[in-house]
């Protein structure tokens, strides 16, 4: 495959508080073997080239782990390819001469920080208020010391794969955290050690996502769609149940 000039239209904001605007650009000899970040890096060295001010866009691990890749990118947060993060997007899924619009994380609980940079420390807080596991385990106990079922370790291990990158309010139309949340409460609720601090767990995650602003679950089913690690929306059904369970008890 030869390498690529595609056309490029990028959200540029100063700060939370600065009006936006999409910024036309063009970018030469891109590599199909490129990531959709390294795209950027490219683009980024131009503009310094030029004395302009480089994009500002999340990344770190660049390997589909950390979450931080928080792009929109042609209206899809992470791009059209299924259960991909942006920095595992390849460039050999665009054609040469593409126009591809790339914005950031649009939720109201996520402000702008500067250009496609979007702080989600509420989900952090989200996260610091389900607590801890109390369990005292003294020194690491033998593996099969505690019996869980395969399928339970299998249902847990899923409920963690979630990495929360935050696509999931990014495509849900009421900007709504509930299968970030229902992924978090759920990688506990399969486990012995999880349901010491399960009641208190499930009221106090949710209150916080209502306090942070995100709207409610309706159903729609784009985060699911979205989620780059594919984490089932029986998640939110989980959560729901163990809200109902601590609320009455």
């Amino acid at each position: 495959m030869k390498n690529m000039t595609l056309k490029l239209l990028i959200w540029r904001q100063k700060d939370a508080n600065s009006p936006g605007e999409m910024v036309p650009y063009t970018v030469e000899n891109v590599s199909p073997h490129m990531s959709f970040l390294e795209m950027l890096d490219v683009l980024n060295e131009k503009i310094i080239k030029e004395g302009g001010d480089p994009i500002e866009f999340d990344n770190d691990c660049r390997e589909g782990i950390c979450g931080m890749c928080s792009l929109v990118i042609n209206g899809i947060p992470h791009g059209t390819q299924h259960r991909t993060a942006t920095c595992q997007l390849h460039m050999r899924h665009f054609k040469d001469g593409d126009t591809i619009t790339i914005e950031p994380f649009r939720a109201k609980p996520f402000p702008v920080i500067k250009d496609l940079a979007v702080d989600r420390s509420a989900f952090d807080r989200i996260i610091a208020k389900g607590g801890y596991i109390s369990v005292n385990t003294g020194s690491a106990p033998d593996a099969n010391s505690i019996p869980i079922s395969k399928e339970a370790a299998d249902l847990a291990m899923d409920a963690a794969e979630c990495i929360g990158c935050g696509a999931c309010v990014a495509a849900c139309p009421n900007a709504s955290a509930a299968l970030f949340v229902g992924a978090k409460i759920s990688q506990y609720t399969f486990l012995p050690q999880g349901k010491p601090e399960a009641k208190r767990r499930a009221l106090r995650m949710i209150e916080q996502m209502d306090a942070e602003g995100f709207g409610n679950c309706s159903n729609h089913g784009e985060c699911e769609a979205v989620c780059p690690k594919e984490i089932s929306i029986l998640n939110i059904a989980r959560m729901r149940r163990e809200f109902l369970k601590a609320a009455i008890r």
